[in-house]
Protein backbone atom coordinates (compact mmCIF):
# COMPACT_ATOMS: atom_id res chain seq x y z
CA UNK A 1 0.00 0.00 0.00
CA UNK A 2 3.16 2.13 -0.11
CA UNK A 3 2.89 3.17 3.77
CA UNK A 4 5.15 1.93 6.54
CA UNK A 5 3.73 0.98 9.43
CA UNK A 6 5.06 2.13 12.60
CA UNK A 7 6.63 -1.08 13.58
CA UNK A 8 10.55 -1.62 13.69
CA UNK A 9 12.25 -3.72 11.35
CA UNK A 10 12.36 -7.54 11.69
CA UNK A 11 15.74 -8.26 12.64
CA UNK A 12 15.55 -12.28 12.76
CA UNK A 13 14.13 -15.26 11.15
CA UNK A 14 15.01 -16.63 7.76
CA UNK A 15 13.64 -14.64 4.82
CA UNK A 16 10.40 -16.27 3.24
CA UNK A 17 9.50 -15.93 -0.51
CA UNK A 18 6.62 -14.43 -1.23
CA UNK A 19 5.55 -16.88 -4.48
CA UNK A 20 6.06 -20.51 -3.53
CA UNK A 21 8.18 -21.43 -6.53
CA UNK A 22 7.11 -25.11 -6.30
CA UNK A 23 3.71 -23.59 -7.13
CA UNK A 24 3.99 -21.03 -9.42
CA UNK A 25 6.46 -19.44 -11.72
CA UNK A 26 8.79 -16.33 -10.32
CA UNK A 27 11.69 -13.90 -10.53
CA UNK A 28 15.36 -13.76 -9.15
CA UNK A 29 13.72 -10.36 -7.24
CA UNK A 30 14.32 -8.70 -4.86
CA UNK A 31 15.17 -8.83 -0.84
CA UNK A 32 13.52 -6.71 2.08
CA UNK A 33 15.72 -7.06 5.00
CA UNK A 34 12.82 -5.37 6.97
CA UNK A 35 10.35 -7.32 6.66
CA UNK A 36 12.65 -10.61 6.05
CA UNK A 37 10.76 -11.13 2.67
CA UNK A 38 12.50 -12.18 -0.49
CA UNK A 39 9.99 -10.15 -3.19
CA UNK A 40 10.14 -12.46 -6.48
CA UNK A 41 6.69 -11.81 -7.69
CA UNK A 42 6.60 -11.24 -11.50
CA UNK A 43 5.29 -7.64 -11.72
CA UNK A 44 4.59 -4.68 -9.71
CA UNK A 45 1.38 -3.54 -7.66
CA UNK A 46 -0.05 -2.47 -10.67
CA UNK A 47 0.26 -5.38 -12.36
CA UNK A 48 1.19 -9.23 -11.47
CA UNK A 49 -0.98 -11.90 -13.06
CA UNK A 50 0.49 -15.41 -11.71
CA UNK A 51 0.50 -18.53 -13.34
CA UNK A 52 0.46 -22.08 -11.57
CA UNK A 53 2.92 -25.00 -12.39
CA UNK A 54 1.01 -27.49 -14.74
CA UNK A 55 2.18 -30.99 -16.01
CA UNK A 56 0.67 -29.33 -19.86
CA UNK A 57 2.80 -26.04 -19.20
CA UNK A 58 6.03 -28.07 -17.80
CA UNK A 59 5.76 -30.27 -20.77
CA UNK A 60 5.43 -27.67 -23.42
CA UNK A 61 8.34 -25.92 -21.80
CA UNK A 62 10.51 -28.79 -22.04
CA UNK A 63 9.47 -29.70 -25.70
CA UNK A 64 11.60 -26.48 -26.71
CA UNK A 65 9.63 -25.85 -29.23
CA UNK A 66 11.78 -22.31 -30.34
CA UNK A 67 14.94 -24.34 -30.76
CA UNK A 68 13.08 -26.93 -33.18
CA UNK A 69 11.29 -23.70 -35.31
CA UNK A 70 14.86 -23.05 -36.00
CA UNK A 71 15.90 -26.32 -37.31
CA UNK A 72 12.96 -26.64 -39.07
CA UNK A 73 14.25 -22.88 -41.10
CA UNK A 74 17.94 -23.44 -40.93
CA UNK A 75 17.45 -26.18 -43.70
CA UNK A 76 15.51 -23.77 -46.04
CA UNK A 77 16.95 -21.84 -48.90
CA UNK A 78 16.74 -18.07 -48.48
CA UNK A 79 14.14 -17.98 -51.18
CA UNK A 80 11.73 -20.34 -49.58
CA UNK A 81 12.31 -19.01 -46.44
CA UNK A 82 11.62 -15.66 -47.48
CA UNK A 83 8.32 -16.84 -49.06
CA UNK A 84 7.15 -18.66 -46.37
CA UNK A 85 7.76 -15.93 -44.01
CA UNK A 86 5.52 -13.70 -46.22
CA UNK A 87 2.95 -16.01 -46.55
CA UNK A 88 2.63 -16.87 -42.26
CA UNK A 89 2.56 -13.25 -41.90
CA UNK A 90 0.17 -12.61 -44.05
CA UNK A 91 -2.11 -15.35 -42.87
CA UNK A 92 -1.58 -14.21 -39.31
CA UNK A 93 -2.88 -10.97 -40.59
CA UNK A 94 -6.17 -12.01 -41.89
CA UNK A 95 -6.75 -14.34 -39.11
CA UNK A 96 -6.38 -11.60 -36.92
CA UNK A 97 -8.96 -9.18 -38.39
CA UNK A 98 -11.45 -12.41 -39.32
CA UNK A 99 -11.21 -13.63 -35.47
CA UNK A 100 -12.90 -9.97 -34.88
CA UNK A 101 -15.85 -10.52 -37.68
CA UNK A 102 -13.64 -8.46 -39.97
CA UNK A 103 -12.74 -8.83 -43.88
CA UNK A 104 -11.36 -5.24 -44.28
CA UNK A 105 -9.72 -3.73 -47.93
CA UNK A 106 -6.40 -5.84 -48.38
CA UNK A 107 -4.53 -2.62 -48.58
CA UNK A 108 -5.29 -2.60 -44.48
CA UNK A 109 -4.66 -6.27 -43.99
CA UNK A 110 -0.91 -6.03 -45.87
CA UNK A 111 -0.35 -3.08 -43.40
CA UNK A 112 -1.42 -4.42 -40.32
CA UNK A 113 0.95 -7.38 -41.23
CA UNK A 114 4.18 -5.24 -42.03
CA UNK A 115 3.13 -4.00 -38.21
CA UNK A 116 3.21 -7.47 -36.85
CA UNK A 117 6.52 -8.31 -38.96
CA UNK A 118 8.39 -5.59 -36.87
CA UNK A 119 7.15 -6.74 -33.26
CA UNK A 120 9.70 -6.87 -31.05
CA UNK A 121 11.63 -4.10 -32.66
CA UNK A 122 10.39 -0.78 -30.91
CA UNK A 123 10.42 -0.20 -26.94
CA UNK A 124 6.35 -1.25 -25.87
CA UNK A 125 5.25 2.50 -24.11
CA UNK A 126 1.74 3.90 -24.32
CA UNK A 127 2.56 5.94 -27.60
CA UNK A 128 3.30 3.15 -29.36
CA UNK A 129 0.06 1.35 -28.25
CA UNK A 130 -1.71 4.50 -29.48
CA UNK A 131 0.37 4.05 -33.11
CA UNK A 132 -0.43 0.31 -33.56
CA UNK A 133 -4.31 1.28 -32.53
CA UNK A 134 -4.22 3.94 -35.71
CA UNK A 135 -2.99 0.90 -38.05
CA UNK A 136 -5.48 -1.33 -36.81
CA UNK A 137 -8.55 1.13 -36.99
CA UNK A 138 -7.87 2.79 -40.36
CA UNK A 139 -11.23 4.97 -40.72
CA UNK A 140 -11.61 6.59 -37.16
CA UNK A 141 -14.21 8.66 -38.08
CA UNK A 142 -16.36 6.83 -35.64
CA UNK A 143 -14.24 5.97 -33.09
CA UNK A 144 -12.56 7.62 -30.25
CA UNK A 145 -8.50 6.90 -30.45
CA UNK A 146 -7.19 6.63 -27.19
CA UNK A 147 -7.35 5.24 -23.77
CA UNK A 148 -11.17 5.02 -23.15
CA UNK A 149 -12.79 8.34 -21.02
CA UNK A 150 -15.61 6.04 -20.48
CA UNK A 151 -16.62 2.73 -19.37
CA UNK A 152 -16.48 -0.44 -21.77
CA UNK A 153 -17.54 -3.78 -22.12
CA UNK A 154 -17.85 -6.85 -24.55
CA UNK A 155 -21.28 -7.89 -25.48
CA UNK A 156 -24.46 -7.24 -26.91
CA UNK A 157 -27.27 -4.66 -26.80
CA UNK A 158 -31.12 -5.71 -25.98
CA UNK A 159 -33.58 -5.76 -28.41
CA UNK A 160 -35.63 -2.64 -28.27
CA UNK A 161 -34.08 -1.17 -24.97
CA UNK A 162 -30.69 -1.05 -26.30
CA UNK A 163 -29.34 -1.93 -22.62
CA UNK A 164 -25.87 -3.45 -22.45
CA UNK A 165 -25.88 -6.74 -22.00
CA UNK A 166 -21.72 -7.71 -21.49
CA UNK A 167 -19.86 -10.91 -21.35
CA UNK A 168 -17.30 -9.18 -20.27
CA UNK A 169 -16.37 -5.75 -18.19
CA UNK A 170 -13.55 -3.76 -19.25
CA UNK A 171 -11.74 -2.08 -16.36
CA UNK A 172 -12.56 1.53 -15.45
CA UNK A 173 -11.44 4.32 -17.51
CA UNK A 174 -9.98 5.85 -13.77
CA UNK A 175 -8.08 2.80 -13.82
CA UNK A 176 -6.02 2.73 -17.23
CA UNK A 177 -3.12 4.93 -16.39
CA UNK A 178 -1.88 2.67 -14.18
CA UNK A 179 -2.83 -0.54 -15.50
CA UNK A 180 -0.67 0.09 -18.73
CA UNK A 181 2.19 1.89 -16.71
CA UNK A 182 2.13 -1.68 -14.84
CA UNK A 183 1.65 -3.50 -18.03
CA UNK A 184 4.64 -1.69 -19.54
CA UNK A 185 6.73 -2.16 -15.93
CA UNK A 186 6.14 -5.77 -17.03
CA UNK A 187 7.51 -6.32 -20.13
CA UNK A 188 10.32 -3.74 -19.60
CA UNK A 189 11.45 -5.24 -16.38
CA UNK A 190 9.83 -8.54 -15.38
CA UNK A 191 9.32 -10.86 -18.71
CA UNK A 192 12.82 -11.46 -19.72
CA UNK A 193 13.01 -13.58 -16.68
CA UNK A 194 9.83 -15.90 -17.85
CA UNK A 195 9.64 -18.16 -20.22
CA UNK A 196 8.74 -16.09 -23.50
CA UNK A 197 5.15 -17.89 -23.82
CA UNK A 198 4.25 -17.16 -19.84
CA UNK A 199 5.19 -13.63 -20.62
CA UNK A 200 3.78 -13.38 -23.72
CA UNK A 201 0.35 -14.74 -22.58
CA UNK A 202 0.84 -12.75 -19.26
CA UNK A 203 0.94 -9.18 -20.90
CA UNK A 204 -1.53 -10.15 -23.94
CA UNK A 205 -4.35 -11.85 -22.16
CA UNK A 206 -3.94 -8.58 -19.66
CA UNK A 207 -4.64 -6.77 -22.48
CA UNK A 208 -7.13 -7.73 -23.87
CA UNK A 209 -8.78 -8.24 -20.13
CA UNK A 210 -7.93 -4.56 -19.43
CA UNK A 211 -9.74 -3.24 -23.24
CA UNK A 212 -8.02 -0.35 -23.15
CA UNK A 213 -9.01 1.34 -26.13
CA UNK A 214 -12.87 1.47 -27.30
CA UNK A 215 -11.84 -0.68 -30.17
CA UNK A 216 -8.92 -2.25 -31.72
CA UNK A 217 -8.19 -4.07 -28.58
CA UNK A 218 -8.06 -7.82 -29.87
CA UNK A 219 -5.81 -7.22 -32.38
CA UNK A 220 -3.72 -5.49 -30.53
CA UNK A 221 -4.01 -7.93 -27.79
CA UNK A 222 -2.31 -10.71 -30.41
CA UNK A 223 -0.01 -8.76 -31.57
CA UNK A 224 1.72 -7.96 -27.98
CA UNK A 225 1.84 -12.19 -28.48
CA UNK A 226 3.98 -11.45 -31.53
CA UNK A 227 5.93 -8.82 -29.30
CA UNK A 228 6.98 -10.59 -26.40
CA UNK A 229 7.71 -14.04 -28.58
CA UNK A 230 10.10 -11.98 -31.07
CA UNK A 231 11.51 -9.97 -28.43
CA UNK A 232 12.81 -12.90 -26.77
CA UNK A 233 13.89 -14.35 -29.61
CA UNK A 234 11.54 -17.42 -29.18
CA UNK A 235 10.78 -17.08 -33.14
CA UNK A 236 13.55 -17.69 -35.88
CA UNK A 237 14.51 -14.13 -36.93
CA UNK A 238 11.92 -12.85 -39.97
CA UNK A 239 9.60 -15.47 -39.52
CA UNK A 240 6.43 -14.97 -37.90
CA UNK A 241 4.44 -17.46 -36.15
CA UNK A 242 0.63 -17.42 -37.48
CA UNK A 243 -0.91 -17.43 -33.41
CA UNK A 244 -3.63 -15.65 -35.20
CA UNK A 245 -4.29 -18.46 -37.68
CA UNK A 246 -4.27 -20.93 -34.59
CA UNK A 247 -6.56 -19.08 -32.67
CA UNK A 248 -8.92 -18.95 -35.51
CA UNK A 249 -8.76 -22.81 -35.56
CA UNK A 250 -9.07 -23.19 -32.32
CA UNK A 251 -11.98 -20.35 -31.78
CA UNK A 252 -14.16 -21.98 -29.40
CA UNK A 253 -11.42 -22.80 -27.02
CA UNK A 254 -10.11 -19.15 -27.38
CA UNK A 255 -13.42 -18.02 -26.39
CA UNK A 256 -13.86 -20.72 -23.38
CA UNK A 257 -10.21 -19.14 -22.31
CA UNK A 258 -11.52 -16.05 -22.20
CA UNK A 259 -14.48 -16.66 -20.56
CA UNK A 260 -12.83 -18.18 -18.12
CA UNK A 261 -12.13 -15.69 -16.03
CA UNK A 262 -14.88 -13.13 -17.49
CA UNK A 263 -17.86 -15.00 -16.22
CA UNK A 264 -16.06 -15.41 -13.06
CA UNK A 265 -15.79 -11.94 -12.91
CA UNK A 266 -19.33 -10.07 -13.54
CA UNK A 267 -20.98 -11.07 -10.42
CA UNK A 268 -18.54 -8.97 -8.65
CA UNK A 269 -18.87 -5.83 -10.48
CA UNK A 270 -21.78 -3.67 -9.73
CA UNK A 271 -22.66 -1.20 -12.83
CA UNK A 272 -25.33 0.35 -14.04
CA UNK A 273 -26.09 1.72 -17.70
CA UNK A 274 -25.54 4.73 -19.18
CA UNK A 275 -27.36 7.16 -21.16
CA UNK A 276 -24.93 6.18 -24.38
CA UNK A 277 -25.85 2.51 -23.34
CA UNK A 278 -22.89 1.82 -21.89
CA UNK A 279 -21.80 0.67 -18.46
CA UNK A 280 -20.34 2.86 -15.40
CA UNK A 281 -18.61 0.41 -12.92
CA UNK A 282 -19.89 1.62 -8.78
CA UNK A 283 -17.03 -0.30 -7.49
CA UNK A 284 -13.47 -0.67 -7.12
CA UNK A 285 -12.35 -3.52 -9.62
CA UNK A 286 -8.94 -2.89 -10.67
CA UNK A 287 -7.63 -5.58 -8.91
CA UNK A 288 -9.41 -8.14 -10.52
CA UNK A 289 -7.15 -6.69 -13.96
CA UNK A 290 -3.97 -6.50 -11.70
CA UNK A 291 -3.76 -9.93 -10.21
CA UNK A 292 -5.10 -12.88 -12.51
CA UNK A 293 -4.66 -16.63 -12.63
CA UNK A 294 -3.19 -16.82 -16.54
CA UNK A 295 -2.45 -20.44 -15.83
CA UNK A 296 -5.21 -21.46 -18.76
CA UNK A 297 -4.26 -19.01 -20.68
CA UNK A 298 -0.11 -20.14 -20.76
CA UNK A 299 -1.22 -23.38 -21.48
CA UNK A 300 -3.79 -22.58 -24.36
CA UNK A 301 -0.90 -20.56 -25.42
CA UNK A 302 1.40 -22.92 -25.63
CA UNK A 303 -1.15 -25.26 -27.75
CA UNK A 304 -1.52 -22.79 -30.68
CA UNK A 305 2.53 -21.96 -30.74
CA UNK A 306 2.94 -26.04 -31.05
CA UNK A 307 0.43 -25.92 -34.05
CA UNK A 308 2.37 -23.51 -35.61
CA UNK A 309 5.80 -25.03 -35.64
CA UNK A 310 4.43 -28.44 -35.79
CA UNK A 311 1.61 -28.25 -38.29
CA UNK A 312 1.37 -24.89 -40.03
CA UNK A 313 5.08 -23.99 -40.47
CA UNK A 314 5.94 -27.66 -42.05
CA UNK A 315 3.05 -27.51 -44.18
CA UNK A 316 4.08 -24.02 -46.17
CA UNK A 317 7.46 -24.85 -46.43
CA UNK A 318 5.92 -28.13 -48.06
CA UNK A 319 3.57 -26.36 -50.27
CA UNK A 320 6.09 -24.45 -51.21
CA UNK A 321 8.70 -26.77 -52.35
CA UNK A 322 6.33 -28.62 -53.93
CA UNK A 323 4.58 -25.87 -55.71
CA UNK A 324 8.16 -25.26 -57.10
CA UNK A 325 8.79 -28.19 -58.29
CA UNK A 326 5.40 -28.17 -60.21
CA UNK A 327 6.57 -24.65 -61.86
CA UNK A 328 9.66 -25.97 -63.06
CA UNK A 329 7.50 -29.31 -64.41
CA UNK A 330 5.56 -27.30 -66.55
CA UNK A 331 8.26 -24.98 -67.85
CA UNK A 332 10.08 -28.09 -69.11
CA UNK A 333 6.31 -29.07 -70.87
CA UNK A 334 5.69 -25.65 -72.62
CA UNK A 335 6.83 -22.25 -72.65
CA UNK A 336 4.68 -20.59 -69.92
CA UNK A 337 5.27 -16.95 -67.59
CA UNK A 338 4.84 -17.22 -64.38
CA UNK A 339 1.78 -15.45 -63.90
CA UNK A 340 0.27 -17.86 -66.33
CA UNK A 341 1.52 -21.00 -63.86
CA UNK A 342 0.11 -19.80 -60.95
CA UNK A 343 -3.23 -19.13 -62.41
CA UNK A 344 -2.99 -22.67 -63.96
CA UNK A 345 -2.51 -24.04 -60.88
CA UNK A 346 -5.11 -22.11 -58.97
CA UNK A 347 -7.60 -23.63 -61.81
CA UNK A 348 -6.34 -26.95 -60.56
CA UNK A 349 -6.74 -26.49 -56.98
CA UNK A 350 -10.15 -25.45 -57.39
CA UNK A 351 -10.97 -28.27 -59.41
CA UNK A 352 -9.36 -30.92 -57.44
CA UNK A 353 -6.61 -31.59 -59.77
CA UNK A 354 -8.49 -31.37 -63.27
CA UNK A 355 -8.88 -28.46 -65.59
CA UNK A 356 -12.27 -27.26 -65.56
CA UNK A 357 -14.51 -26.93 -69.39
CA UNK A 358 -14.04 -23.07 -68.61
CA UNK A 359 -10.61 -23.54 -68.28
CA UNK A 360 -9.48 -25.70 -71.69
CA UNK A 361 -11.82 -23.82 -73.60
CA UNK A 362 -11.10 -19.76 -72.01
CA UNK A 363 -7.44 -19.44 -70.26
CA UNK A 364 -6.01 -22.49 -71.80
CA UNK A 365 -7.67 -23.07 -74.85
CA UNK A 366 -4.25 -23.26 -76.47
CA UNK A 367 -3.43 -26.68 -74.38
CA UNK A 368 -3.81 -30.00 -76.55
CA UNK A 369 -5.76 -32.74 -75.11
CA UNK A 370 -2.52 -34.71 -74.56
CA UNK A 371 -0.86 -31.54 -72.70
CA UNK A 372 -3.62 -31.16 -70.42
CA UNK A 373 -3.08 -34.59 -69.41
CA UNK A 374 0.50 -34.32 -68.15
CA UNK A 375 -0.37 -31.20 -66.70
CA UNK A 376 -2.86 -32.75 -64.43
CA UNK A 377 -0.50 -35.83 -63.59
CA UNK A 378 1.81 -33.53 -62.56
CA UNK A 379 -0.69 -31.83 -60.23
CA UNK A 380 -1.46 -35.02 -59.42
CA UNK A 381 1.92 -36.73 -58.46
CA UNK A 382 2.63 -33.19 -56.25
CA UNK A 383 -0.48 -32.17 -54.92
CA UNK A 384 -2.61 -35.40 -54.32
CA UNK A 385 -3.79 -35.80 -50.56
CA UNK A 386 -1.98 -32.44 -49.65
CA UNK A 387 -3.70 -29.64 -48.07
CA UNK A 388 -2.18 -26.44 -48.26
Amino acid sequence: MHKALSLPDAKTGTYAQVVDTTQQWAIAGVTSTRHRVHNNLPGTRDFCPLVFRTPIIEQSMKANLSERARQTVSKLSVDILARTAAFLLLKDSKSSYAIEGEAPPQNRIQRWGRAIGEAGRRPLDLDELLRLQRIVIGDSRFIKLGLRQEGGFVGEHEQGSRLPVPVHISARSEDLPALIQGMLDFDHHFASELDAVLAAAMLAFGFVYIHPFEDGNGRLHRYLIHHALAQRGFSPVGVVFPVSAAILERIDEYRAVLESYSKRLLPLIEWESTEKMNVRVLNDTGDFYRYFDATPHVEFLYACVEQTIEIDLPQEINFLERYDQFRIAIESLIEMPASTIDLLFHFLKQNEGRLSKRATEKEFAALSIQEIAQIEKIYAELFAGLSE
